[in-house]
């Protein structure tokens, strides 16, 4: 079951990450030439990047089976697409310098 969640308040008053997204086109510039190539599934891919206990309690959200805070990154909060990104970048580093 996916939950969608209303974090507009929350993402209003959050410090927000300039971290920039890359271009397609750029990403694939990088990636030219390489001697390997493998396919990755990024399916619930916010769902691997934990979030800091001390930030848990800013997810939490209310159904009728009880009070529950996120411990890993949900979709909808403002500054996940540039997180997980930054994930990326780091992990595919060496892949993408040129």
């Amino acid at each position: 079951m996916a939950q969608c969640m209303d974090y507009r308040k929350l993402n209003a008053i959050t410090k927000k990450d300039h971290f920039p997204l890359p271009f397609i086109d750029q990403m694939l510039d990088r990636l030219a030439g390489q001697a390997y190539y493998c396919f990755l599934d990024g399916y619930s891919g916010y769902n691997q990047i934990t979030i800091a206990p001390e930030d848990q309690e800013k997810t939490t959200f209310t159904c009728p089976y009880g009070t529950f805070a996120f411990r890993r990154m949900p979709f909808g909060l403002c500054n996940a697409p540039r997180t997980f990104s930054r994930c990326m970048m780091t992990i595919f580093s060496e892949m993408l310098q040129k």
